[in-house]
């Protein structure tokens, strides 16, 4: 089964460009170091729950949208040494105060595929 990097952020709607092409370097970077897949996805039915939602999850603000990102691999074990590869590379900016959203508010996990259809 495959493995998958998930990540939840808010960026600033005056930044969305910025991070598009902040997330265009980053989908080059993790396919050229063996990702299979790279998925950007902008906030478009995310409505703010009483109790959980990914708005909630991530403190987005009313001038904020909600980012939902995920990255595909063949293995934890392929994903680990990419992961090795991509953080090394020069051409991410491992500055947060060059990033279009503020990291400290970024949800992101790893999960072992269970199901594929």
């Amino acid at each position: 089964m495959t493995y998958v990097d998930g990540f939840v952020l808010a960026v600033p709607k005056a930044k969305i460009e910025a991070y598009k092409a902040q997330a265009r370097t980053g989908s080059e970077v993790w396919k050229d170091h063996g990702a299979l897949a790279y998925v950007e996805c902008i906030g478009d039915d995310v409505p703010y729950g009483e109790l959980t939602s990914f708005p909630r999850a991530v403190q987005a603000k009313d001038d904020e949208v909600v980012i939902f990102s995920w990255v595909l691999y063949r293995s934890r074990a392929d994903r680990d040494e990419i992961m090795k590869k991509v953080m090394a590379d020069p051409r991410l900016d491992s500055d947060p105060a060059s990033w279009a959203f503020d990291g400290k508010r970024m949800i992101f996990g790893g999960f072992e595929a269970f199901i594929e259809v």
